[in-house]
């Protein structure tokens, strides 16, 4: 399952646009929002220029880049911001571009958005929890008395992410996900025009660039403060990207891939992207020795080509 991550911004601030741009899903851009309104979801792709030279190498047919999920939520408040919960990251939108434009300010006003809609989630997680501790239930009980310590930690103005024990699973915060904020201005991104070049051919959108495109570094930053390396999968049919967790090992990669070639993993052939280039084919790369069979429990490394033997 592709990871996730949110947008968030006051209005005007050119959330949507940045969406539209990661995504070219071409999303209605509207200044006013409502609970009914539902969120803007796409996929962005993720540029690696390695993946052109593996497929180049195998000759491929179709080549696949690995994507991250995104969603974009109409405005603010405890309940839109809900639609988040399950997102690995948070990009925070700030306007730059306004006469009156106070990009800090408006992050504070975003941080502090996110802890009202996480002390309503605890608060509304609690009512539920009360009721259900009737039973007697020691589990649930232990969990209201968990729940009533942070309410009381919230109303002192503290967040989640600074509560010092382990918070109840039910609750997946917002405050303690990776916030990275994204300027929209002069002298940081101009959303307006990266979602304008997005929908160009990207021959001709590079004409109109001085250097790489903006939102690839949008994307390198949430790769990094999400832990993310790439590795592929190589084959003239198809060549695709995918990304793992730092340390994840080649039964995720398995996982990943197809939860049936997790179940039925036997051996993953392993070789690096280079040493697979330099040889020019799993053939060569063989005979040389830099391709290797590994474990379920091998550590993937960024830019590993996996071949994973699996039977079901």
């Amino acid at each position: 399952m592709a990871l996730e991550v949110g947008i968030v911004g006051l209005p005007n601030s050119g959330k949507t646009t940045l969406f539209n741009a990661l995504t070219r899903a071409g999303a209605e851009i509207t200044a006013y929002a409502s609970v009914s309104d539902k969120p803007n979801v796409g996929m962005a792709a993720i540029a690696d220029d390695r993946l052109p030279r593996l497929a180049a190498l195998v000759e491929a047919r179709k080549v696949t880049p690995a994507a991250i999920r995104v969603v974009d939520v109409p405005g603010t408040g405890p309940q839109l911001l809900g639609n988040l919960r399950q997102v690995d990251a948070i990009l925070a939108v700030l306007d730059g571009f306004s006469d009156d434009a106070t990009p800090d300010d408006d992050l504070e006003t975003l941080r502090l958005e996110l802890v009202v809609a996480d002390r309503d989630h605890v608060e509304r997680r609690r009512e539920r929890v009360a009721k259900e501790a009737k039973s007697g239930d020691a589990g649930v009980r232990a969990e209201l008395d968990v729940l009533d310590r942070l309410l009381d930690h919230l109303d002192r103005g503290e967040t989640l992410s600074g509560w010092p024990d382990e918070l109840p699973e039910a609750l997946d915060p917002l405050t303690t996900k990776p916030l990275l904020a994204v300027e929209n201005a002069p002298g940081g991104i101009d959303l307006k025009l990266e979602a304008e070049l997005a929908e160009l051919p990207e021959e001709e959108a590079a004409e109109f660039r001085e250097g790489p495109s903006a939102l690839d570094e949008v994307v390198r930053r949430l790769k990094d403060a999400l832990g993310l390396i790439a590795f592929f999968t190589v084959g003239e049919k198809e060549t695709r990207a995918w990304t793992l967790r730092r340390g994840e090992t080649a039964l995720d990669a398995a996982g990943t891939i197809h939860s049936d070639i997790a179940r039925g993993f036997i051996r993953c052939e392993v070789i690096s992207t280079e040493d697979l280039l330099d040889a020019g084919s799993h053939a060569e790369a063989a005979r040389r020795g830099t391709q290797r069979l590994e474990g379920k429990t091998y550590v993937v490394q960024d830019g590993d080509v996996l071949n994973i033997r699996f039977n079901v």
